[in-house]
This record gives structure tokens, sequence and C-alpha cells, in this order.
């Protein structure tokens, strides 16, 4: 079965030390597996690891150097460079269940895709049953679009639908017959709201005056909604795989509103207003502050999906090895050569405190010269860790560790073979140590890898912006999360001599995309379900665990904790999941408009809204009617009953039951418990009455209705905050 015999019995260990310590045959890795985990230190099972392998090699310092990583999570195991002879003597070891040697298989994506279960090789997969969204229009608000990207390649695509109303637009490097094509159906940009925002004739020499951009962050977004499969993408052999968006036979239509890095609301309602004329479908607007303070979340009106930002099972580890023999990973992009033993320097300033901060680098200090450079950092972003590598090579040294707490995205980290290397403030500090108990501390730094599984878990990222929704406190935002830390799609060219070019990007702005496309997806299923519809499948079927290894997710923030809805809504968003969601919670028209007359809009300001004429229900209403698949109570003192309906999507005779987690201190009890559907009742309502026990104000505390058939968990997060008067 292994192709070789490394599973020996207990009475066969006649390998000799010589063999086992490499002169048995040249290297290959191996994965040593042991079993279910026995206990929950994960660090502890790490130093196991090692120590068996060290037993094996015959010291620590050749264990570290074989050691390709320790698998601590769902199962006890490791992967190691051995040679056959070492392999077959640790299969002999106690513990040792099976040493299994490395296959490679082949790459299927760039992993966001892959991650979120969107596999084109998998015909039960949402993409393909949704036919690769063929014949759905995105609409990307954005910089604009650098048309010559494979990702927006047409070849085999449908003709142009005939409901497109959209063109191209002509401009400054952009012919709309050359750059336009039946895979990018529509470009078009608006200028005139920043002209009148900057006036004095702003320099935009180096701005393209087109739907073309110079920014990358509109291409990037586009090829990550819809763009087209295109393979053996990486950067500089980072990541590789094929690219492709999430919808990859969507049409695109993109609207540049962003000049210079400044865009406006005069814009960019332009551009919406065009997009709906259009015709298109979906727009994915990648616009929203930054996290993670309280309150932070923006576009939180009940009509529009808003998107939190989370990590996906993918890192890069670059290895630090110490010359005492210690090692640790770090995260960087560093795709230069190892950098061998290289002088490692603190900058000792007792007046700035007893760590260095990174930002106080400058770039004539002195003593960095030929060494790389240990530093720390509380409050500094991924930009000022760039801006410190930036002086400390620009002072002659060779690579700077950077100690921070918190890090999501590594981004801005790479573009050059420039070691840039984040790690803990704990790692930090026992290299920190290191250097100060060593006369002539030295150091290694290696060559980035790229790893997926397990040991990456899922994560809300630190910039991702945060409820509670202030406009709106029973509206519960964010609806959702998705994908936004370190994605690799398409970007512009870095040279003028390069035609198109794949890049890195995270920010609040590449989660977006993926919940465009994949709504996208959703949309070819059920062409006439309304955008609440589609937002309910989304929210109900979410993770709120990692969907590989089922940990907890996390919430990074300057305090690190368990993720809440204030974070990601319902979850993680699981496009598969979406695609059977069984129950849905629908809104009307008529109930958007009930929400505004709850929210104090008079009549006249409503039908000037909706061309319509609308009247207020004479018996007061309240937001909490609106049927979200959420229920938010800001300010509960007693008791509150509000009513949710449920429209049956799934099998037509279901009957489910509910599961109730209620937040702490709040009672929820829920009328009827059971519901049943046929092939003539398929909406029905319930009643959920939430009591609190505090009798005192309290911030907010969190819980869920489920309802489940056996089948599909349809879940919706409960927030409640008491608020005695």
């Amino acid at each position: 079965m292994l192709g070789i015999d490394v599973r020996a019995s207990k009475s066969e260990k006649r390998t000799t030390q010589e063999e086992r310590s490499g002169s048995g045959g040249g290297t290959e890795a191996y994965i040593v597996y042991m079993g279910e985990r026995k206990h929950n230190d994960i660090e502890l099972i790490t130093e196991s690891h090692h120590g068996m392998l060290a037993s094996v090699l015959g010291s620590k310092e050749a264990a570290a150097d074989s050691m390709i990583y320790s698998y601590r999570h769902g199962f006890s195991a490791f992967a190691a460079k051995m040679t056959e002879s070492q392999a077959q003597y640790i299969a002999g070891l106690p513990g040792v269940i099976e040493v299994l040697p490395n296959t490679l298989y082949k790459l299927q994506t760039t992993r966001s895709m892959e991650y979120l279960g969107l596999s084109p090789s998998d015909p039960n997969s949402l993409l393909n049953v949704a036919n690769l969204g063929d014949g759905v229009i995105i609409g990307v608000i954005d910089s604009g679009v650098w048309p010559e990207s494979d990702s927006f390649s047409d070849r085999g695509f449908s003709p142009i639908p005939t409901r497109w109303r959209g063109s191209c637009q002509s401009g400054q490097d952009f012919n709309p017959i050359e750059d336009c094509n039946t895979k990018l159906i529509g470009a078009r940009y608006f200028i005139d709201g920043f002209r009148v925002a900057y006036p004095g004739t702003p320099d935009l020499s180096k701005e393209y005056i087109s739907p073309r951009e110079s920014n990358g962050h509109g291409t990037h977004c586009a090829s990550t909604a819809a763009g087209s499969f295109v393979n053996n993408i990486n950067f500089d052999g980072l990541a590789p795989g094929t690219a492709r968006g999430a919808s990859p036979r969507a049409f695109l239509a993109v609207y540049k509103v962003l000049w210079i890095g400044y865009l406006t609301s005069v814009d960019v309602l332009a551009a919406f207003d065009q997009a709906i004329y259009d015709g298109v479908d979906i727009l994915s607007v990648s616009l929203g502050n930054p996290g993670p303070g309280y309150g932070t979340i923006v576009n939180v009106a009940p009509w529009v999906i808003t998107v939190a930002a989370s990590t996906m099972d993918r890192s890069f580890p670059t290895n630090i090895i110490l010359e005492n023999g210690l090692v640790f990973r770090g995260q960087s992009m560093y795709v230069g050569p190892d950098t061998g033993a290289v002088d490692l320097y603190y900058i000792e300033k007792p007046e700035i405190g007893s760590q260095r901060c990174c930002e106080s680098i400058r770039e004539d200090e002195l003593g960095i010269a030929g060494k790389i450079v240990l530093c720390f950092t509380e409050k500094g972003s991924e930009g000022d860790i760039v801006q410190a590598g930036t002086n400390v090579r620009r002072a002659g040294g060779l690579g700077l560790i950077a100690a921070k707490n918190n890090f999501d995205g590594l981004s801005s980290l790479h573009g050059d073979a420039f070691p840039c290397v984040l790690v803990t403030f704990e790692v930090g500090t026992q290299i920190l140590n290191f250097i100060r108990s060593t006369s002539v501390p030295r150091v290694q730094l290696r060559r980035t890898e790229t790893y997926i599984g397990e040991q990456a878990s899922t994560n809300v990222a630190s910039f991702s912006s945060r409820g509670p929704n202030t406009l709106s406190p029973s509206v519960l935002k964010p609806d959702i999360a998705a994908l936004g830390v370190d994605i690799l799609a398409a970007d512009i060219p870095s040279s003028l001599g390069l035609v198109t070019r794949y890049n890195f990007r995270s920010g609040t702005s590449m989660e977006t995309p993926h919940v465009a496309g994949i709504v996208a997806l959703l949309k070819v299923l059920c062409p006439d379900c309304s955008p609440a519809a589609i937002r309910s499948a989304i929210v109900t079927t979410a993770w709120t665990t990692d969907p590989y290894s089922r940990e907890t997710i996390f919430a990074k923030g300057d305090i690190p904790k368990v993720a809440d809805p204030f974070d990601y809504g319902g979850g993680v968003i699981n496009p598969n999941g979406a695609g059977d969601p069984g129950l849905i919670y629908d809104i009307g028209t008529q109930e958007y408009i009930n929400y505004l007359c709850a929210m104090g809009y008079t009549t006249t300001s409503i039908n000037q809204l909706t061309g319509g004429s609308n009247t207020c229900p004479t018996t007061p209403v309240s937001v909490l009617d609106l049927n979200l698949p959420s229920i938010t109570v800001p300010n509960l003192s007693g008791t509150v009953t509000k009513t949710r309906t449920v429209i049956n999507v799934g099998t037509p005779s279901s009957t489910y039951n509910v599961a109730v987690d209620p937040p702490q201190g709040i009672s929820v009890t829920v009328n009827p418990t059971t519901l049943r559907f046929s092939s003539t009742v398929t909406t029905i309502s319930f009643r959920v009455t939430l009591t609190t026990t505090h009798r005192i104000t309290t911030g907010y505390y969190f819980g869920s209705l489920t309802w489940t058939n056996g089948v599909n968990q349809v879940r919706i997060p409960i927030s409640v905050k008491t608020e005695i008067p």
C-alpha cells in the first residue's frame, strides 16, 4: 500500500545509529501518524514530536532541520524529512501507528475557492450545480479594470444576454473594441464628483481617464468575484495553483469611481444608478471602515449583505533558526534564498522602553549594517512594519523580525527578496532572551513556504469592522464573513513590460467579491429568489466553527476573543450549505416600508424613495418585526415577543424541531416548537419570547435559534442587551 514497507514490527528494530543519523540513503518527506491526540496541550504535542524525531536523528538540531510540520489539532502526527531506513525505524517506535510516504496531489486552486467547497472536480458542489454562474451579470464598483488579464478571457463564453443594456466607454488607453469582450461586457468611469470635490486640477498624471485602472484593487476584486480559470498561477512560487473567481462563468461589468486613492459618494451613486440601468444582477461594492473597534460597521441597511473579513486555512511559514538550535516559525512572504547564518541585532534604547518599537527605527541607525534586526510593536500596522523594514534595508541591514501580537494579512510584506518576518510577542521575547544571553547571536531565515490545512485556523481579521449597528441597532450587522486575507488574484502589471500579473491583497475589500460570486451561483439556482431570500440562505447555513478542524473561530483585535455575531454575523459563508438551506426568512417590499416607518421616515419621504404611493401602518410597528434571519434586541427591559416567518424550500413534507441556545441570563421560548410542512403548507410563522433575568443594564449576550429536520440546520443568531430604565 505504501510503496515501501515502513511498518516494521517492534521486534525488528535492527537499524544502526549510523543509519538513523542520516547515512541510510537520500531523504524524503514522511508522515508519522500517531492517531488521536492524547491531550489538549498542543505545544506539548509538538515537543513530543520533536523529541521522537530527535531520538531517531540523534540531536535536537537535526530534528529541527528535518521537521516540516507538526499536526496537533485534529490528530497527532508530524511530517519530517527522513531516509527510508529512518522511516522504517520510527515505524517501530511505541505509539506510532503508521508511517506514510509523501504523496503529491494535483493543484486545484490558489485556495480560497477550494476552502469554501467550490470545487470544480465535485459534481455536487454549488459551483457545478449552478453551472459556474453562467448567465449572471456581476457589476463591480471600484477602481477600474486591467482588461488584458487572463482572468477576463472570454474563451468559450456564452453570448452576451439580450437583457444587457450597458456598454464599454472609450477613454485613455482603453479601446472598447479591443478591451471588452463576451466576459468583460461593460466598463465605465465616473470622475465628475471627484473633480468637484478636488478642484484645482489635482495631479492625475499617473491615472487613466478611462475604465482602465492604475491601482489594481478593482481588477483584484473583479477577478475574485468572476475571474475565468487561469492555470499555473503563483506569486514568486508562493500559493501555486489555479486562479479563478467564485463564479468563473459570470459576466462582468466594471464601474470606475476611484481616482488616485479618492472616491466620492457622487460618483459612487452615479455608478449604482448606471449599473441598475445596465442590467447587472449583483453589485460588489468594497466600501467600508476598518475594525476592530466596537460599532465600526458601516453599510448597515437591512437590504444589503454586509460582509466581514475572515482568514482561511493557508499560511506562509518562514523558519527562524537560532544558533543554539531553537527553531521558530514566523509568517512572511519572503521569496529570496535562505540567508545562512547572520548576526542578529536588537537596538537597546532604555529611554524608549524595555522593547524597542519597530516604528522608531530610522534609516540612519548605526550597528544595523550586515545584520538581521529584531523589533517589537504593539499598535503598529503592517504598513509601519514595512517602513521599519525599508529603514533597516537602507541602513544596510539584511532582514527584519518584527514581533506583533495580532497580525493577519502578509500582503504588504511581499514584493522583493528582503526578509520581513512577523512573530508573536512570545516568540520575539524568546529571541530577545537569546540575543541577551549570547555574545555573538546569529540566526538563519529560510525561504517562505506555503502550507494549507489545519495548521492555520479560521479567524475574523483584526481589520474587519464590527457591530453593533449604530444606525439601526435591531438589525444585525455584519451579515456574514468571507475570505479577505492574503487573497491571490489578478492585479495590474508591476512594470510596463508585463501584460498581466497576480498579486496578494488583504483588506475589508477582498471578502465582498467572494460573496458576490457566491450570490451569483445561488441566483442561477433560484433566479426568482429575492435578495432577502438569498441573504437568508447564506446566513442560516454559515459555519460557526472552522469548517475543517471544527475548532472555535476567534476574532482578532487588541484582545483576541471567541467570535460572536458582531464579528461575523451568522458565521463564515458556506456556499454548498447555502445551496440547500431548507428554510428561508424572506422579506417583501411592504415589510421594508414598515421598517422605514419604524425608523421614523414620513410617508412622503418613503414614497419619494420607492416611487410608489405607500402609507405607514396605523398600528405602530417595530424594527424588531422585520423578518430578518437574526434576532437582535438592543434594549430588553422585561419581556418581548416577536414573530418570524419561514418558507420551506426543501423537501415538501418536512418536520422541523427547534433548538435554542439562549444568551446568558435570557429566557427564550419558541411557539410552536415543531413546524410541519407539506405540499400545501409551505409557509409557517412562529413566535419568539425573550425575557431577561438581569437586574442591571448589561452588554450584549449572544445565542442562537436553530430549526432542524435531521438534514438541514437552519440557524439564526440571537443578540440581546438588557437595559434597565
